[in-house]
């Protein structure tokens, strides 16, 4: 017997031809997911390198206006929108805090404002490092199953064409598609969780990544004794 994808999909039953295009677009969906992802952490990591180095370098010199300019052009870095959220409330502070009259704020605490502004912005951030994620773990965790699903429906129609004294020939395209739904389950499934995996991994990273810069920013105002 032959075996030729498009003959067995001619003699599938309606079910296992559903199952088979809801795969289909799990298919999709995931590689949508991956490239967009790709795509995303590749120029937020470039950004990443080249906007830390122009920090360092702004931040040595005490040129704050520098590095939030420097922050602004890098704004597919989640590191940047971080420290720019940092350094916009830092000077927000420091103009606070040189009002007098009805607009003295008092006491203010420029680090308190200061660390409160990056963690809004870093779970933002990790949040949208994370879009996607969900809905590709999922297909490959689903993925098997309605592959499974359609195997088992391929069994019963082959096993109801034996009852009907079917041959080799009528039986044999049954449970070939029985054996490629699993196939095609596993073929969507097993990428898609090797790039959440990935994925995951390089948002882990990305998320240190913002932690270690935002502490060195911390320190930075720290040692500008201006708090």
């Amino acid at each position: 017997m032959e075996f030729n994808l498009e003959k067995i999909w001619h003699t599938m039953s309606i079910p296992v031809k559903g199952t088979a295009i809801f795969m289909v677009l799990l298919s999709i969906y995931s590689i949508y997911v991956i490239v967009e992802r790709f795509l995303t952490f590749s120029a937020a990591s470039k950004q990443s390198i080249s906007y830390v180095l122009a920090l360092r370098e702004h931040l040595a010199k005490r040129r704050v206006d520098d590095a939030l300019k420097a922050a602004q052009l890098h704004s597919k870095s989640p590191v940047a929108k971080v420290v720019e959220a940092g350094l916009k409330a830092l000077k927000q502070g420091r103009e606070a805090l040189q009002n007098e009259g009805p607009e003295d704020v008092g006491h203010f605490d420029i680090i308190d404002s200061v660390n409160r502004a990056i963690d809004r912005v870093k779970e933002r951030e990790t949040s949208n490092l994370r879009k996607g994620l969900g809905g590709l773990g999922s297909t490959a965790t689903v993925t098997p199953f309605v592959g499974l699903f359609g195997t088992v429906l391929g069994i019963i129609n082959a096993f109801g064409l034996l009852k009907n004294g079917g041959s080799i020939d009528t039986v044999g395209p049954a449970i070939a598609e029985a054996l490629v739904s699993t196939a095609f389950g596993l073929l969507i499934a097993i990428p898609a969780a090797m790039f959440f995996n990935y994925f995951t991994t390089r948002v882990e990273h990305i998320v240190v990544d913002m932690n270690d810069v935002a502490s060195e920013f911390i320190d930075f105002v720290l040692k500008e004794g201006r708090a």
